[in-house]
This record gives structure tokens, sequence and C-alpha cells, in this order.
């Protein structure tokens, strides 16, 4: 606790104003709350995902503690420009949940609600945390296939949120699986044996890498991924659409993903033809080739004690 405070002396807060259906802008009663109660210098950012990790890879080496105040995308910017100035041992990241889906926070047992998630910075403690890397980004949890390919088209959609989500979703139902190569190293299989290298051909809708638990809207996507190991969880969905759909409510609580072939690894090699990536509801594009490694002890985040979490 001592350490959180001395650390808050020297904080920057990088605020994404346009989170959460702009949010920070609407809500002018919020936005009193948050200047008057968030600690430090803050950068209320209007930038595109390249100038918001340039900007905190900028700013990192006069801060020890960097704020992501927005939702998913915005800690996971934050993270990236953190890593790129290579200041991951130094900075102390904060998060203020302010984006719609928050499903990265849930993770770490933060508060949705501002004033108890403020509360968490001032008296939570640093928490050493395992992330992964994909295709070169710092993240949390990423999906390969339909859901990276819902969130494209909500972007393209005047519907967002939950319901635009939604909605894309809806038109993946009849799209045809995507075939397959799935290389992992260094890892555990479905019966708990070791393995150092293993090699898969798939029919898949989906193929979930993660080390935290959730997707947005508090969807527990990945119940048996953990921010303590050293291996990313991998589960592949290997179902039609409209299957997908059905199982929906069962996926959701975390609790059809026990019948699904799960692996857990240090790295994943997954090849096939234009698949869609997404992480922390971020687009990528498709490849043909996608890279996820683990990457330990990859940054310490403000947490809650941990006997006094709850979520």
């Amino acid at each position: 606790m001592t350490e959180t405070r001395e650390h808050l002396r020297n904080a920057a807060c990088i605020i994404n104003p346009e989170a959460a259906h702009k949010k920070w802008r609407r809500r002018k009663r919020l936005k009193r709350f948050l200047d008057r109660e968030l600690p430090g210098k803050k950068f209320d950012v209007l930038a595109d995902k390249g100038n918001m990790i340039g900007l905190v890879r900028k700013i990192s080496p006069a801060f020890s503690t960097i704020i992501a105040v927005g939702g998913d995308g915005t800690i996971a910017d934050v993270l990236q420009g953190i890593r790129e100035a290579r200041r991951e041992k130094d900075v102390l990241l904060g998060i203020v949940p302010l984006g719609s889906g928050n499903a990265f926070r849930k993770s770490l047992a933060i508060p949705k609600d501002v004033g108890r998630a403020l509360r968490v910075l001032h008296e939570g403690e640093p928490r050493e945390v395992n992330l992964m890397e994909i295709e070169g980004f710092l993240c949390g949890f990423s999906s390969i296939g339909a859901t990276a390919g819902a969130s494209d088209k909500t972007l393209q959609t005047k519907v967002q949120g939950f319901w635009g989500h939604l909605l894309a979703g809806l038109g993946l139902l009849s799209r045809p699986l995507w075939e397959v190569e799935a290389e992992l190293e260094d890892g555990i299989d479905e019966r708990g044996a070791p393995f150092d290298r293993k090699v898969l051909k798939l029919k898949i809708l989906d193929c979930v890498v993660a080390k935290s638990n959730y997707f947005g809207y508090s969807w527990r996507i990945a119940p048996k991924a953990s921010l303590d190991d050293d291996y990313l969880d991998i589960t592949f969905f290997e179902m039609p659409g409209w299957k997908y759909a059905l199982l929906l409510p069962l996926t959701y609580f975390g609790l059809y993903q026990r019948r699904l072939r799960n692996f857990k690894a240090r790295k994943l090699v997954l090849r096939g033809q234009g698949l869609p990536v997404q992480y922390h509801g971020e687009y990528l594009g498709t490849r043909d080739r996608v890279e996820v490694k683990s990457m330990p002890r990859a940054i310490r985040i403000i947490a809650p004690p941990r006997s006094t979490q709850k979520r």
C-alpha cells in the first residue's frame, strides 16, 4: 500500500474521451468528479491507436504510475506504450474502467464502479501479472475467427456496444469453418500430460487465446486462464455458427468450455486462410499466420489486495 501511494505522487492519467460512446464527454458530473479525484497529470487524448501508443511511449520515462481511464482498448494501448518504452519493470499500471465492456479489469477484481475503482488506486497493492503477445501487441485476451470478425463488423455499423456485437455476430452464423493448423509449443494437453510440440489439424469457428478470464460484458470466455501462470490458455470452438449461438448462454458463464478442446502452451502458431484477429476488442485485420506467445512477469498492476477481492 505504501509503495502504491508513493507511485501515485508521480502519476499520469491517459483518458480516452471516446470510450463507452464518449462517456467522458457526455456525463459532465462524472467528468467533474474524475477531474477532481484522479491523481497526477491528465492527458485527455483524442487520438487513434498509433498516436495513443506513441504518447504513452513518450511520457513513460517521466512517470512512475500510468493510469488507463477507458475500456479494454485503452488499456491495451497503454500496455503497449509502456512496453515499447521498456518501462514494464519501473511503471505501475492503474485502471479506471470507463469503457463499454471492461473485461480485463474483471479478471483483476477491479470494480466497475468508478468511485470504487479509484479507491483501489489508493488502497490497492501492486500485482505482477503474466500476459501474452499476439502479433507484436501485449494483451490479456484475444480471439482468432468469428469473434474477431464480429468486432470488425461492429466497427462498420452505427450500432455499437453490446447490441452492435450481437447483431454483427448474427451475420456469422452461416459462415463456413476455418481450416487451420495449430502448432503448440511447451505445453500441457487436455489430459494434463506435458508436451514439447504438438500440431493439430482443425476446423474451427473460433480460437480463444487468453491470460485473463473475460471478454467484454462479463463473458467468462476462458474460465481456465490465469494471470499467474506462464501458459497461454487456448480453446478451440469446433462447431458451426448455429450451435455456437445456441450454446451462448452456457459459454457466456464459462460452463460449456469444459467440453471443448483446451490446451496450455507457451507459444501458439495458427495457420489458415484469411483469419480475423482481435485483442482486447481491437480488430487487427486478417492473417494467414498468427503467432501468440506467453509473456511472464509482463507488468505490475494496482489491484485490490487478494484477501479482499470480490467480483
